[in-house]
This record gives structure tokens, sequence and C-alpha cells, in this order.
């Protein structure tokens, strides 16, 4: 009865770490909150809180005219959902079960499904968080019109991607230097409030402006996506290849960090914390 019996095939093997996943990902959207729906409506209210807000800020400031031309809206959108779902899913991932969590004392458990599920359970919130608040903008509002809808979520995957993979580097040094992780986490993501240029258009930068930004994977993410959502609007200070490369480098150093650390982590360190 309290032996794990062991997949014996490759396919049963899958099956059984996509179930281990799709639980792990219920067992974290449920986290907020014990009801699964309010848990995701309260997502939504933040992603809609955001718009508003930077909705306003733009009025108040006069700045709706520097924006692209087309649906005003839809160009905050194109960049607080990418916001959310990079920062977001990089939060998460640092935050997941690490090596010397009790979860891992569990025979079917590891690191790696944990941090799956972490970036899943982000992803899909995200999406389903962009779909409702577009619908009902589309439905309730006005019409919107998106070029290469396509396109434009592959830069959002895209920039989940990077999320994850500065995460995973966070992940891989909290064991050793939890304090440190933690306020650097909080800064990256409070940084990329102004980093991420969500709030500019890049084609209208100076160059000296563009230096500030280009270093950042989700300022490419924002910018290529919002090339992808109007027809008018045509990228030049930015470009996929660099976000893409950022994560695999990231990903893989984080991978490799968080291999070493399992190996050596112990539950005495945190005795002195």
């Amino acid at each position: 009865m309290f032996q794990q019996t062991a997949p014996k095939t490759t396919f049963a093997s899958a099956l059984n770490i996509a179930e281990l996943i799709y639980h792990s990902v219920v067992h974290n959207i449920r986290k907020t909150h014990g009801n699964a729906m309010m848990s995701i409506l309260r997502n939504m209210l933040q992603a809609a809180v955001f718009v508003m807000m930077f909705f306003l800020m733009f009025s108040i400031l006069g700045m709706r005219s520097a924006a692209l031309r087309g649906d005003f809206l839809l160009y905050i959108m194109s960049g607080i959902f990418l916001f959310m779902t990079h920062t977001k899913t990089l939060g998460a991932v640092a935050g997941a079960e690490g090596p010397s969590s009790p979860m891992m004392k569990h025979a079917p458990m590891n690191t790696i499904i944990a941090i799956s599920a972490a970036a899943l359970s982000t992803l899909y919130i995200q999406i389903l968080s962009l779909f409702a608040i577009l619908f009902i903008y589309h439905a309730a509002w006005t019409p919107i019109t998106i070029d290469q809808p396509i396109a434009a979520f592959g830069m959002l995957l895209l920039a989940w991607f990077t999320g994850i993979a500065i995460g995973m580097v966070f992940l891989a040094l909290k064991p050793w230097f939890p304090t440190f992780v933690g306020i650097m986490t909080t800064v990256y993501q409070r940084a990329n409030m102004i980093a991420s240029g969500k709030m500019f258009v890049a084609n209208t930068m100076p160059s000296f402006m563009i230096a500030m930004f280009d270093w950042n994977p989700l300022f490419h993410c924002i910018d290529q996506s919002r090339g992808f959502v109007f027809i008018n609007y045509a990228p030049r200070n930015s470009n996929i290849d660099y976000p893409f490369w950022f994560g695999v480098v990231f990903l893989m150093l984080g991978l490799m960090g968080e291999f070493y650390t399992r190996r050596h982590v112990s539950l005495s360190w945190n005795a002195k914390r």
C-alpha cells in the first residue's frame, strides 16, 4: 500500500510526470484562494487595474499623442500583458519548491515538476486573463483588430520563456544567498516597470535611451509584439533573436546551477537563518 509503483515504459513515465505536473498546477492556482475561479478573477482584476491606471496616467500627462496610430488601449495592453507574464513567471519560478522543501520527501515529486508547475500555472492564468479582457473590451466597447495575432501571441510566450530562464538562475542561487536573491528578484520586477519599455515607443526613442533599455529581453519582446499587433508599426530598435538566445543561455545556466545546488543543499542550512 505504501510502495510507489515505477512506470515500466517511457510513455507511462511521461504520463506519470504529466499527471504530477497537472496536479501541481492546480495546487498552485488554488494557492492564493480556496476557490480556483476567484484566484483567476483576482489576476484578471489586477491586469484590468494596471491597464486603467496606465490609461489614466497617459491621458492626464497628455502622452496619448506619443503612442502608435491605432487603438490606444490595445497599445497599453500589448505592454502590460507581456510585462505581467514575464515578471509573474519569474517570481513563480524563483519561489518554486526547492530541493530541501518538505514536498520533495514524497517519492514521485522532484524539483523539475515543481518548476514546470509554477511556470505553467502562471502562463495559464495570464492567457485566460488576456483573452477574457480582450473579449470584454472587443464586445462591450469597440471591435479590435490585431494584424498578426499568432506572432503577437508568440511574443507573449517568448516573454514567458525569458521569465522562466531568469527565474531559474534566481532559484539556483536562492539556497546559497536567500536574502540577496529575494531582494534582487523584487528589484528586477520593480525595475521592469520602466526598463521593459512598455510606456515608450522604441522607434521614437533617441539612441542614448535605447542603450539603457536594449539589454532587457522584455523590451525586445514588447516592441516586437507591437510590430505584430499594429499594421503601421515596424520595430527598428529590437529583434526576436536576442530574447530567445538570452533565454536559452540563462535557462542552461539555471539548470546547471539547480543541478549543482540540488546535490549539495541541506536542511541544516536554514537552521541558522
